[in-house]
């Protein structure tokens, strides 16, 4: 209820359901128009939400999780998994783990509790690894889109992982096993190129009520030849048929211009980390791509500072 009351005022100020403005004479004429309907406080800058710790730099904006993720390595238990799914809103570096683990939340053995225990000790080594949106002339969208084929032992069903960017700035990401079984590598890939394009329209149709021009079509890096040389060839074949609506819909937004696909060689495919556990040496590899896509936190006495570093 008050929720719906509050999106009546808004909607009778005028307002879409997007509010956002970077006038700051603005922000504050609304915030008085805000206080003649409802009682309401004002805190000033934002510095900590729902457990997400912000932190203003000269570079852009950190999110960090650090308080909550030490207060999980202290606490830890059995409702420790829960917890992991939330922290990993502003760590895309534990997202492959976390969706691993979260399949077993409900009956984990001793095996997903020795892996969940090594997860921590991660985490214990850098709990303030964090989000950093950094400052830029660019509001490109790019996407890095990855699988792996039959993955799930159980199941044999894939992984689908991509994590898309603005600018320089990681804005989403995905780590999840797929829900039906693919009979192909390429069709996997493919899978995970419609997913990725899906979250691309939505980010789009956001971008486009903020009145931000994104410049089309935004790039899809996929490291898979059949599966770019599928989304290229209209032509159906035996391979294909079986998943006609994928076919229809990536294809569909190609020709439309929303959509281009990129190859990249694996070695520079950004999503590799949502897909599998990697090596510690691929996991810290370090290049002027993923440079900028985490911030971590570390403090010194009273001093908060947030400097970068790679997540994939």
């Amino acid at each position: 209820m008050w929720n719906e009351k509050l999106v009546d005022v808004l909607l009778e100020l005028g307002f879409e359901q997007i509010i956002t403005s970077s006038c700051s004479y603005e922000i504050s004429r609304i915030k008085s128009l805000l206080k003649f309907k409802f009682l309401i406080k004002d805190l000033g800058m934002l510095k900590y939400f729902l457990g997400i710790e912000v932190l203003k730099t000269k570079d852009g904006l950190c999110l960090s999780q650090r308080k909550y993720c030490l207060d999980l390595l202290a606490e830890f238990g059995l409702t420790g998994l829960g917890k992991l799914i939330y922290l990993s809103h502003t760590r895309p570096d534990i997202a492959y783990s976390v969706q691993y683990l979260s399949q077993y939340m409900h009956s984990p053995t001793n095996a997903h509790f020795k892996i969940a225990l090594r997860l921590l000790r991660y985490l214990k080594g850098s709990p303030g690894k964090g989000i950093l949106f950094k400052k830029g002339d660019s509001l490109d969208l790019k996407a890095f889109v990855d699988s792996d084929w039959g993955k799930c032992v159980n199941s044999r069903k894939s992984i689908t992982g991509f994590c898309i960017f603005l600018g320089n700035s990681l804005i989403s990401w995905k780590s999840k096993k797929q829900s039906t079984i693919s009979r192909s590598s390429a069709e996997a890939e493919y899978r995970a190129m419609c997913a990725a394009t899906c979250e691309i329209i939505w980010l789009l149709n956001i971008l486009n009520e903020l009145k931000i021009d994104v410049k089309l079509p935004v790039s899809l890096f996929c490291d898979n030849t059949a599966a770019i040389s599928i989304a290229a060839n209209p032509v159906f074949h035996d391979r294909t048929k079986h998943f006609e609506i994928d076919l229809f819909f990536l294809r569909e937004k190609i020709s439309k211009g929303v959509i281009k696909t990129v190859g990249v060689s694996s070695e520079d495919q950004t999503a590799d980390g949502f897909t599998k556990g990697l090596h510690v040496q691929a996991h810290d590899k370090d290049d002027e791509l993923r440079r900028s896509f985490q911030a971590d936190f570390a403090r010194s006495g009273e001093e908060l500072q947030c400097f970068t570093t790679a997540f994939h």
